[in-house]
């Protein structure tokens, strides 16, 4: 007879698991914040800790009930006591099942709310992060935090806590009941554990070697599916006529996974069958030597049966238990990995006496402003980077001495040679990123005195990659805003230069634009993100070159968006076409993180600086017709 099922199983889970993760160290208040976040569960896992040390003592009474029995029969006792010792077991099997529903609720109801409550804080945290976070870590590891973190923490108090509570009250009145029993024959049975300990170890190191390799197996497959299944990746592919070398790469990885399946389930087989043989050499000693005592008048039937049936009870518990600190230490770490992001400080945050931003004044004032990228220390973690230690070193001033003023209402164009810092300046306004010295202010109001909410409702942004979810076009404009009605969606698109496009769709505003909006053309997707702009309307509009890789008729149709788009709105463009810079009010050239020169288009080719050779070098040959046209100027 085997070992009891549950406490098996967990044994079997306990020998895949790492035992290096026992020697990690964890921070000092992780233990604390691990009971923290299990407060709101705290009734809950009272009960479901009562009902796991019932369910247990109900493991133990039912041998000793079935001993009974068999003393009463071959005694040739009373037939009422019999049929009553029946009816308490047979009630004790209902309680069994009742309790074993009951622990199955509690278990699913703390560990799914604990995964909730966990994953909504890592999500809403990841999201107040700043940009710079997303631009260093992998997308990989994050979702990892979110998955397979959040869930190993959940065991913490399923599995993990119902294992080490209900193994350790099965093993502790298991072992005295039998040793009130007859300690001679459990004194012997439990010599017999070197010999299941042994191979059990032995095979349990082999299993966690397999078992890592395959997890790292599957996580590089996982890897390269997400990068090669998605439009970009696969566009990729077959340009360089790879289809044939990544499929090869990637057999070859998952022969490897179905190898080392075969192992496993050859070491699992294995430690099945030396649980199944010495449980079976104890059982047969304790048959062989109660038997003698019972036959010598030493012990009862009844007692030998119930020392066999107990024993069976007995080496799941013990070998469970034997790996408890792997168990809980693991449990542990990916709570400490999920509180290590938790941790993280957004450097964006409202400040505590933040106000509503008004919306009397549109202008734009930047002041003196200066402007570094925050080290990867300040934003990022070295476990999400997959690096030993983060750089601290304080990056180059991006910006230096920024001033200008976009009065409200007006267009202001930046241009520059790349990386001069137009981008930059573009994202100060919405707080993308804060800036280190100086102000930036809307009106008469610093962005950073201002809610979040506020500012980002009275700025609106197309960049030179407009992204779209996969999602219909409806849900993509609603972004900007929920509540917009079907007309209120015509009327943006149309006023965005698509209105015929998408009515011609054969689901019109419930067509699905792909991943990334890849079933659009480049043209289409900017002008639904001019149309997602124009339905938010906001007070100020920030232009990223969103026309800079648009064939001309693309192009055209864009600038029409654009030119109601910016209608009695004040406007920030990062200009790549001559069109653009034309109508400007004024044009800043940005050069180094300086602006060395500002004034309109003509005033500048008119001085011969900067913008001039800019203009000669890179607009003047965007096109023959603005070619001509500013030959005039």
């Amino acid at each position: 007879m085997m070992p009891g099922g549950p406490a098996r199983y967990s044994m079997m889970s306990s020998m895949r698991r790492d035992p290096a993760v026992a020697k990690q160290q964890l921070r000092s208040d992780t233990a604390r914040r691990v009971l923290a976040s299990a407060r709101p569960y705290r009734r809950e896992l009272a009960w479901f800790i009562v009902i796991i040390v019932l369910d247990a003592l109900i493991g133990v009474a039912t041998p000793v009930l079935a001993g009974r029995v068999i003393n009463e029969i071959t005694s040739h006792g009373q037939l009422h006591v019999v049929v009553w010792i029946a009816v308490l077991i047979a009630g004790l099997a209902v309680f069994d099942a009742g309790f074993s529903f009951a622990q199955r609720w509690y278990s699913a109801r703390i560990g799914e709310g604990l995964i909730f409550d966990l994953r909504a804080g890592v999500f809403d945290q990841v999201l107040r992060m700043p940009l710079a976070f997303f631009t260093r870590t992998q997308t990989g590891a994050l979702v990892s935090r979110l998955n397979s973190d959040v869930l190993g923490a959940q065991q913490a108090f399923t599995s993990t806590l119902s294992g080490v509570v209900s193994n350790l009250v099965s093993l502790v009145f298991t072992a005295a009941v039998m040793f009130t029993l007859s300690w001679q024959i459990t004194a012997l049975a439990l010599i017999l554990l070197p010999l299941f300990v042994l191979p059990v170890k032995r095979v349990g190191r082999q299993l966690q070697a397999i078992t890592r390799e395959s997890y790292q197996l599957n996580a590089s497959m996982n890897a390269t599916m997400t990068e090669r299944f998605n439009v970009a990746g696969a566009l990729l592919v077959k340009l360089f006529g790879r289809p044939a070398a990544e499929s090869e790469s990637f057999r070859g990885r998952a022969a490897r996974v179905r190898d080392i399946g075969i192992r496993s389930a050859l070491y699992g087989r294995a430690l099945f069958v030396a649980m199944s043989l010495v449980a079976n050499l104890a059982q047969a000693l304790v048959y062989g030597l109660g038997g003698y005592y019972a036959l010598t008048g030493q012990l009862s039937t009844g007692t030998v049966v119930t020392l066999a049936l107990l024993l069976s009870r007995l080496y799941g518990p013990l070998m469970s238990l034997s790996n408890v600190r792997v168990d809980v230490m693991s449990a542990l770490v990916s709570f400490d990995r999920v509180f290590e992001v938790m941790d993280l400080t957004p450097m964006i945050a409202d400040a505590p006496d933040a106000v509503p931003l008004r919306d009397t004044d549109s202008s734009v004032t930047f002041t003196d402003v200066w402007f570094s990228y925050p080290t990867a220390a300040e934003v990022s973690l070295a476990s999400l980077e997959d690096l030993a230690v983060l750089d601290s070193a304080k990056s180059a001033d991006v910006l230096r001495g920024v001033d200008f003023v976009a009065r409200a209402g007006s267009m202001v164009a930046l241009v520059g040679p790349s990386g001069a810092g137009k981008t930059t300046i573009s994202q100060l306004v919405p707080r993308i990123y804060d800036v280190r010295a100086g102000s930036v202010r809307i009106g008469d109001q610093d962005v950073r005195s201002v809610t979040q909410q506020s500012l980002h409702d009275a700025i609106g942004v197309v960049s030179q990659d407009a992204h779209l979810f996969h999602d219909t076009i409806a849900n993509n404009l609603r972004y900007a805003r929920p509540g917009a009605t079907d007309d209120e969606l015509w009327a943006a698109v149309q006023a965005a230069q698509l209105g015929d496009t998408v009515a011609a769709l054969p689901d019109q505003l419930q067509t699905v634009v792909g991943d990334r909006g890849y079933r659009l053309s480049g043209g289409e997707k900017q002008r639904i993100a001019i149309a997602r702009v124009l339905l938010k309307s906001p007070a100020i509009v920030i232009l990223d070159e969103a026309t800079a890789h648009l064939d001309s008729e693309s192009e055209s149709a864009v600038q029409r968006a654009l030119a109601v788009a910016l209608t009695g709105r004040t406007s920030l463009v990062i200009a790549h076409r001559l069109s653009t810079i034309r109508s400007a009010e004024l044009v800043l050239v940005v050069d180094d993180g300086q602006i060395v020169e500002a004034g309109t288009h003509a005033e500048l080719l008119r001085a011969g600086g900067l913008y001039a050779d800019l203009y000669r070098t890179q607009f003047a040959t965007a096109g023959t017709g603005e070619s001509g046209a500013a030959s005039n100027d």
